[in-house]
C-alpha cells in the first residue's frame, strides 16, 4: 500500500511508516491541483496544517482509506465528504497539548512584562527603561474559556504562578472545577472579573467572533487578551478598536482570521504581540504527533485496527453496515444536545428502545457521548477517548432498555441531567437509515439533523415565522427547511430553521430581539 507524505513530517514518523512494509511517497509543498492530480494513487495521506483536504480533493482520491493529521486541528479536513466516502480521518490529540500551553503562558509573561517591545527597543541601540512598566501575574485573576487538556494545562500553570483561576466551560461540573482548584462561572461573569483572558475553545458557530464589541465592553479598563486556540473566535477589527481607545491593555495573539494576516493594523499596535502559528511548534511536539500518526496509520493499513478516528468508531467490519446509522443517530443527537442547553453535565442516560435494543450498544453509546462533548472539546474527542473524558468530567454514564418505542420501530433518547436541570431527547431513523430527531423535552417534533440550524424558543403567536423570515430574506440568508413543535396552542413553543449560511454574532442579536422571541441559537450538525 502507499501513503503520501504532503506536509513537512519528522523523519521518525516516515522511518515507522517503512519499518511496517508501506511504500512512502514525501511531495511537499503541492498546489491544490498537483494533489487533485496523484492523489488516487495512495492508500493514506498524512498531512499537517498545509494541506486542505476538500471536498474535491477527497472526490478524486479514488483508493484513498485514510487521512492522519499530525496534530490535533483538522479546519483543513473536510470531515463530511472524507466520512460519506468511507475514508477515515486521523488525528493526533494531547500530542502538543503541554506545547500550546507552555506558548498560552509564555505570550501571557511576555505581554505582561513588555518582553517584545523592549527587546525590539534594545537591538536599535535605546535604553528606554521607563518605557516598558509591565505588570505583575502575582495574585491577577485568570479567566480561562475552555476547560480540555490544553485550558487544564494552562490553569496547571497558572496557579503555579500563583494567579487567581477562574473558568467558563458549559460541560464542567461543580465537582470538576472543585478538583481543579478553579472557580466555575459564568461567561458575562468571566469577562467582569479577569484580568487576564485566555481562549481554549474550537471555532465553531457559538464560539466565532465570541470576544467582539459587546462582549469587551463588559471586561475590566486595562483587560489583556490571549488567543492561542483558533482565528476567528476573536474579532480582529474590534479588538482593534478596544486596544486603540484603551480599554483593552494589549493582546497576545498566535491564531488569526486568515493566515497569514492580509491586514496587519492590529498587529502594528505597540501593545500586541504576536506569533505565526507556533502554539505546537517544537521539536518534541512534531516528534509526537509525527510518531503518533504513523503509528495510527500502520494499525489501520496494516492490521485493521482504528485509533483516534474522528468519524469512525473501532467495531467489526461485519457489524458496521448495521450500527453505523444509529451511530450517525446518536453522535448527532448528542450535538444537538450540547448546543441547545448548557450547564455542567453531570448524568447522561441512553435508552434503547425496540430494535435498537437488539444492537452492540458500546459503540452507540460511545457515538452519543462524542457528539455530546465534541463541540466544547472538538479537536480532543474522538470515538476512542469520549467514555473517558466523561468520567474525568465528572460524568455519570447509564444505559437502559425498552421493547416499547410507541409509534415507532426503534428509538433512541438522551436524558441529559445538570446539576439543576433535565433534558430529554429522542430520535429514530426513517427508512432504517436517515436519522431525525422526534422530540426534544415534552416538544414533539421532526428535525432533520443536518447543516445549519436556528434553535429558538418563542411564544407561540402569530407572525413569528413571518419576522424570522422577512428578517433572514434581508440579510439574504436562504431558508433550506423549517420544523415545529409547542405545548398547546399559544403557549411556549420551539421552532427550527435550517440555513443555507451561518448567521452572524450580529444578525443572532438582530433575531433575539424579535417579538415573542425568548431565546434563540445557532446549531451546527
Amino acid at each position: 500500500m502507499k501513503v503520501l507524505v504532503s506536509d513537512n513530517l519528522s523523519p521518525k514518523g516516515i522511518e515507522i511508516l517503512k519499518k511496517a512494509g508501506l511504500q512512502v511517497d514525501v511531495k511537499t509543498g503541492m498546489s491544490p491541483e498537483e494533489l487533485k492530480s496523484v492523489i488516487s494513487e495512495y492508500h493514506g495521506i498524512v498531512i499537517r496544517s498545509a494541506t486542505k483536504m476538500t471536498a474535491d480533493v477527497i472526490e478524486a482520491a479514488e483508493n484513498l482509506k485514510v487521512i492522519g493529521r499530525a496534530g490535533s486541528g483538522l479546519d483543513n479536513v473536510d470531515k463530511v465528504a472524507a466520512s460519506k466516502k468511507g475514508i477515515v480521518v486521523m488525528n493526533t490529540p494531547g500530542g502538543n497539548t503541554i506545547t500550546t500551553a507552555e506558548h498560552t503562558i509564555a505570550l501571557m509573561l511576555s505581554l505582561a512584562r513588555l518582553i517584545p517591545q523592549a527587546t525590539a527597543s534594545m537591538k536599535q541601540g535605546k535604553w528606554e527603561k521607563k518605557k516598558f512598566m509591565g505588570v505583575e501575574l502575582f495574585n491577577k485573576t485568570l479567566g480561562i474559556i475552555g476547560i480540555g487538556n490544553i485550558g487544564g494545562q494552562v490553569a496547571k500553570k497558572a496557579q503555579g504562578l500563583q494567579m487567581n483561576v477562574i473558568a467558563y466551560d458549559p460541560f464542567l461540573s461543580d465537582e470538576k472545577a472543585k478538583a481543579m482548584g478553579i472557580e466555575k462561572v459564568e461567561l458575562e461573569e468571566l469577562f467582569k472579573r479577569s484580568d487576564f483572558i485566555t481562549i481554549h475553545t474550537p471555532l465553531t458557530a457559538e464560539t466565532r467572533g465570541l470576544i467582539n464589541a459587546e462582549t469587551i465592553k463588559l471586561m475590566k479598563d486595562g483587560v489583556r487578551i490571549i488567543n492561542c486556540a483558533r482565528g476567528g473566535i476573536v474579532n480582529e477589527k474590534d479588538l482593534y478598536e478596544a486596544i486603540k481607545s484603551g480599554k483593552v491593555a494589549g493582546a497576545a495573539l498566535d491564531v488569526f482570521e486568515k493566515e497569514p494576516p492580509e491586514d496587519y493594523s492590529l498587529l502594528e499596535l505597540d501593545n500586541v504581540i504576536c506569533t505565526p502559528h507556533l502554539g505546537a511548534a517544537t521539536a518534541e511536539a512534531q516528534e509526537n504527533v509525527a510518531v503518533a500518526v504513523a503509528e495510527q496509520i500502520v494499525d489501520y493499513l496494516v492490521h485493521g485496527t482504528i485509533r483516534n478516528a474522528v468519524n469512525f468508531p473501532s467495531i467489526p467490519q461485519d457489524q458496521l453496515q448495521k450500527l453505523q446509522p444509529y451511530i450517525t443517530l446518536a453522535e448527532k443527537l448528542g450535538s444537538f444536545a450540547a448546543q441547545v442547553f448548557e450547564g455542567g453535565i453531570t448524568e447522561v442516560t441512553i435508552e434503547y428502545r425496540g430494535d435498537a435494543t437488539e444492537l452492540n450498544t458500546a459503540p452507540v453509546t460511545i457515538a452519543a457521548l462524542k457528539g455530546l462533548l465534541t463541540p466544547i472539546l472538538e479537536e480532543t474527542v474522538n470515538f476512542v477517548n469520549a467514555p473517558y473524558i466523561a468520567k474525568e468530567r465528572g460524568i455519570e454514564v447509564k444505559e437502559t432498555k425498552s421493547s416499547d418505542a410507541g409509534d415507532y420501530q426503534s428509538m433512541l433518547s438522551l436524558r441529559v441531567k445538570t446539576k439543576d436541570t433535565e433534558h430529554y431527547f429522542a430520535g429514530t431513523l426513517f427508512s432504517r437509515k436517515d436519522p431525525r430527531i422526534i422530540m426534544v423535552d415534552n416538544f414533539q417534533v421532526e428535525i432533520i439533523p443536518e447543516g445549519t440550524m436556528l434553535f429558538m424558543f418563542n411564544n407561540d403567536k402569530p407572525g413569528v415565522i413571518g419576522n424570522i423570515g422577512s428578517l433572514l430574506g434581508s440579510h439574504n440568508i436562504n431558508i433550506a427547511r423549517m420544523h415545529f413543535g409547542r405545548e398547546s396552542a399559544g403557549g411556549r413553543a420551539i421552532s427550527v430553521v435550517s440555513i443555507d449560511t451561518p448567521v452572524t454574532a450580529e444578525q443572532l442579536n438582530e433575531i433575539k430581539k424579535l417579538p415573542n422571541i425568548l431565546s434563540v441559537k445557532q446549531v451546527y450538525l
